[in-house]
């Protein structure tokens, strides 16, 4: 008979059954924990998040309040006082809202201030709770259920939208000001993280501060201390003992070499039992949204990406409500488009309109129209100005263009003269949302990857107006018009109208 060791107590051999049940001892993963000094932030969720987090749950828990409160007191709804039936469906609504939303995870620090995940979770809890008042009506035969289902829940979730807008503007101004910022160790090669410190400085409202650096040598651009003003704290064998510190509170691996998917899941192991993130750059081209998905095989997940679809019942949606819209901003704006074009016209008694060949979809050419800003013999001038452009790439731009008119100098400052454009969305040659048009001179200097962008149509504003205009370089205005060919969808169109109005406000990269 063969015996064992007892694993258990560090007893001497057991025979098996002798004595029952055995239990094997199984070690326990190591937990490495840090000790914070006194008045320094504790490692994990910062200060800054948890302050926000609560603010918008208690702005959740009190929105709901009011409005149910001024339905059944004020008599919003339309019924007498005193029935308890109608009172009841509204404390019910308020009760369900209250608990959808932590079920929807909506109040999820990592998803507060920055995108449309926020929202979207802000929507199923509200369809949650109102499906389920749905039911509970129907279920128990309440008449008064179906104007809390149909009317009432939804203005609550439209109010509670509307207060975290309001407090994601307040976050966007302490980011704007350097505070309410995730610190982050970036990790990949000197030029992967110096791209990843351009990305996150241009979108300061994403609330990431790459605070340290990580590259292969322990160096950073060319053999100095530092990538793109980041210090450079180790190599990438110091990743794991840097990240287990309270200074960094997300870990963003990009491209290195040497850095497999081996060495990958050990890092995010050793991650685990501290409270950093871990963020990891696919290396893919910026697609998004709707065409990425994932696809798991045998337990590894694929990245999945379907074509962009530039047909279809999207694509028919996106032409009406272009010409709908355009139809309407053109009678709404007919006394302001009156009273431009006599302004233009008698500054120098020139032309109101001017009228030049770009560049539209699949190579098409059409005459775009604009409010004319420049003197008559503008493109007479152009080659004797060749030497001071300002602008990136084939562009040519001029901070102090000596042909533009004081008119011209206004229009420009507010994009008033782009309104005429309406006209070319009405006739179907331009989109309210799309690249910029580009002249066929600068077309015919495209790469492969540039063209892309005649895919779709042109538009009057697009995510290279919202992000700086004339202040991109010809490559981020490239890839800004590829992000939006890549990932086009209706609901990214209305983000951009939206952004569009305050970067024209603002005057925003315009001259």
């Amino acid at each position: 008979m063969s015996t064992y060791p007892d694993v258990t107590r560090g007893r001497g051999p057991v025979v098996p059954g002798a004595t029952g049940r055995r239990r094997i001892r199984v070690p326990r993963q190591r937990v490495v924990t840090t000790t914070t000094p006194v008045g320094r932030e504790p490692q994990g969720i910062p200060r800054w998040q948890r302050r926000f987090s609560t603010a918008v749950a208690l702005s959740d828990l009190t929105t709901i309040t009011v409005v149910v409160s001024m339905c059944v007191l004020v008599g919003l709804t339309g019924f007498e006082a005193g029935d308890r039936a109608r009172i009841a469906s509204g404390l019910l609504a308020a009760a369900l809202m209250a608990v959808a939303l932590p079920l929807s995870r909506a109040w999820d620090g990592r998803v507060l201030g920055q995108g449309a995940t926020e929202f979207v979770r802000l929507g199923r809890a509200v369809l949650l709770a109102d499906v389920a008042l749905a039911f509970g009506g129907l279920a128990l035969m309440v008449q008064s259920a179906r104007e809390w289902v149909f009317l009432l829940v939804p203005v609550t979730g439209l109010a509670c939208l509307a207060m975290r807008f309001v407090l994601r503007k307040a976050l966007h101004h302490q980011r704007r000001n350097g505070r309410g910022l995730t610190p982050v160790l970036a990790v990949g090669s000197e030029e992967a993280v110096a791209d990843l410190v351009r990305r996150t400085r241009r979108d300061p409202y994403f609330g990431w501060e790459i605070t340290g650096a990580c590259t292969p040598t322990g160096r950073g651009t060319n053999g100095g201390l530092n990538v793109d003003g980041v210090r450079v704290v180790g190599d990438l064998d110091s990743v794991p003992n840097l990240a287990r510190g309270a200074e960094h509170h997300v870990v963003a691996v990009c491209q290195a070499p040497g850095w497999g998917p081996a060495r990958l899941h050990r890092l995010a192991w050793q991650l685990e039992g501290t409270n950093a993130e871990l963020a990891v750059d696919p290396g893919l081209m910026e697609i998004a949204g709707p065409r990425m998905h994932i696809t798991p095989v045998d337990g590894m997940p694929l990245l999945r990406l379907s074509h962009p679809r530039f047909t279809g019942v999207a694509r028919i949606l996106k032409t009406a409500m272009d010409r709908t819209v355009a139809g309407l901003l053109l009678l709404v704006a007919a006394p302001v488009f009156v009273g431009l074009a006599l302004a233009v016209r008698l500054h120098d008694g020139g032309p109101v309109f001017f009228t030049q060949e770009r560049v539209g979809t699949n190579g098409r050419t059409f005459r775009m129209i604009k409010f004319r800003s420049m003197c008559t013999d503008a493109e007479a001038r152009l080659a004797a100005l060749a030497h001071a452009n300002d602008g990136a790439g084939p562009l040519f731009k001029m901070r102090e263009d000596p042909r533009v008119t004081p008119v011209g100098r206004f229009l420009r400052k507010y994009s008033m003269d782009e309104l005429p454009q309406l006209l070319n969305v009405l006739n179907g040659s331009m989109s309210l949302v799309g690249p910029r048009p580009p002249l066929p001179r600068e077309v015919a200097g495209y790469a492969d990857d540039a063209r892309r962008r005649l895919l779709v149509r042109p538009g009057m504003t697009g995510l290279w107006q919202v992000s700086g205009r004339s202040t991109l370089t010809w490559e981020e205005s490239v890839r800004l018009d590829l992000r939006y060919v890549e990932n086009w969808s209706l609901a990214l169109d209305f983000i951009i109208i939206w952004k569009t109005f305050g970067a024209v406000l603002r005057s925003r990269g315009a001259y």
